[in-house]
């Protein structure tokens, strides 16, 4: 299996404050993973080292196997088209509807419009909302709005999705719905999926691979401490 997202040794600091600490993780093609830990213990940081949204201070982040911390910024851009990601709050335009919201994303990267319709209502379909198409954003409620969030990040067809807790501003009920749509999109597409959240309550109702973040490391919990000594 070739391994699709990497840290080796990855350390981070802002303004001279640790954050991340000598952290290595793999994940294969179709993973899915949770990654866990309390709020502000650095978790969405290392999503961001994945969208290059940061750089680390030290070690080396690589996608399909690619260093990308040092890429010329021209060159951002594409490596974002082979991830989606997906936030807790959204992140929806609100002065477009739910078409364009997801039309938008397949336009600023040159997708011929003659493609676009019939994309945008495979991936409405494939969240349950294409009777939403024409509908104002606003008036969504929470968990639609976070389904069309999935879509949009699905739009260019990337096969690794990043998600910062995405069921954070949900009911239980929408929530459900969410893992449930995401682990379909894991197995039906075969998506390497990262997800992070501090519901552990969901982790255990949807069985994913785990790792944990906390005092800036990075670890597996299904490791013992005396096997992760081992291996040093």
């Amino acid at each position: 299996m070739n391994s699709v997202l990497e840290l080796d040794h990855v350390s981070l600091s802002y303004q001279g404050k640790p954050v991340l600490a000598e952290c290595s993780m793999s994940l294969q093609e179709g993973d899915f993973c949770y990654l866990l830990g309390p709020t502000g213990s650095g978790k969405s940081s290392i999503l961001k080292l994945f969208y290059r949204e940061t750089k680390p201070t030290k070690g080396d982040v690589k996608l399909h196997g690619e260093s990308i911390q040092n890429l010329a910024d021209r060159k951002i851009p594409f490596i974002r088209r082979q991830l989606g990601v997906v936030f807790q709050d959204f992140q929806l335009l609100h002065d477009r509807n739910v078409f364009e919201n997801i039309a938008f994303a397949l336009r600023v990267t040159g997708t011929p419009s003659s493609t676009i319709d019939q994309r945008v209502k495979h991936l409405l379909d494939l969240v349950g909302l294409g009777h939403k198409k024409k509908e104002d954003v606003r008036v969504l409620s929470g968990g639609e709005q976070q389904r069309i969030a999935i879509a949009r990040a699905l739009a260019n067809d990337p096969d690794v999705l990043l998600a910062d807790e995405p069921t954070g501003n949900l009911d239980p009920g929408a929530s459900t719905v969410i893992m449930e749509l995401l682990h379909q999109i894991n197995k039906e597409q075969n998506v390497t999926i990262l997800m992070v959240t501090h519901d552990h309550s969901l982790v255990k109702r949807y069985p994913g691979k785990r790792l944990e973040l906390k005092d800036g490391t990075l670890y597996d919990p299904s490791v013992t401490p005396t096997q992760r000594l081992s291996s040093i």
